[in-house]
């Protein structure tokens, strides 16, 4: 459910500021979008997923970033849910079914290569937007991923779409199955430079 989170933390690959910096960890936000399906879903939840950055570094004249995300300290901000129902969740999401942090503690991701899209290149696209490419490295399975990357003013944003079963993650199931988890989890980003 959501260790998608995880994913998210990978969009911040973009890169690019004048030099070498650190990522304001504060600033920078990453959030997971889980969706449900299945005949009870009317009587389940979305789930929107916190992950904040443990740390991240991006070198804009080699044009790379690394960043790293705690599978423990992800938390589930469901709005429409209660306390209760929320704990309950987040529960599930840090178990051995999902995110495990007991064995994978940490979700990384390293970009391998950050390009402008040949349409910013030839001035025909408006604003500033980067593909970045990269691995990204979840509940111990390590993924090639890539993502379009838009820089306005100092802050990269971003989505990308990740699959829970490329990165051996059984999406969670209750009711017999009534009420599922999507695979795909749709992570939005904001990475910020210090």
């Amino acid at each position: 459910m959501v260790n998608a989170a995880c994913f998210t933390l990978l969009l911040l690959a973009l890169t690019l500021p004048a030099q070498a910096a650190d990522l304001d960890l504060s600033a920078s936000k990453v959030t997971v979008h889980v969706q449900k399906q299945g005949l009870f879903a009317a009587f389940a939840h979305n789930h929107v997923i916190s992950a904040p950055l443990a740390s991240g570094h991006l070198d804009a004249a080699k044009r790379t970033i690394n960043i790293t995300f705690r599978a423990q300290d992800m938390k589930v901000l469901d709005p429409d849910a209660s306390d209760n129902e929320r704990s309950t969740i987040e529960s599930t999401m840090k178990s051995a079914q999902v995110l495990d942090p007991a064995r994978f503690p940490e979700i990384t991701f390293i970009s391998t290569s950050v390009e402008i899209p040949a349409a910013e290149a030839a001035g025909t696209s408006s604003g500033t937007h980067y593909l970045v490419r990269g691995n990204l490295t979840l509940h111990g399975v390590t993924r090639p991923v890539d993502m379009s990357v838009t820089l306005s003013g100092t802050h990269y944003s971003g989505k990308v779409t990740l699959k829970q079963t490329d990165f051996g993650i059984t999406p969670v199931k209750i009711a017999g199955g009534a009420i599922r988890v999507k695979d795909p989890i749709e992570i939005d980003f904001e990475i910020v430079p210090k």
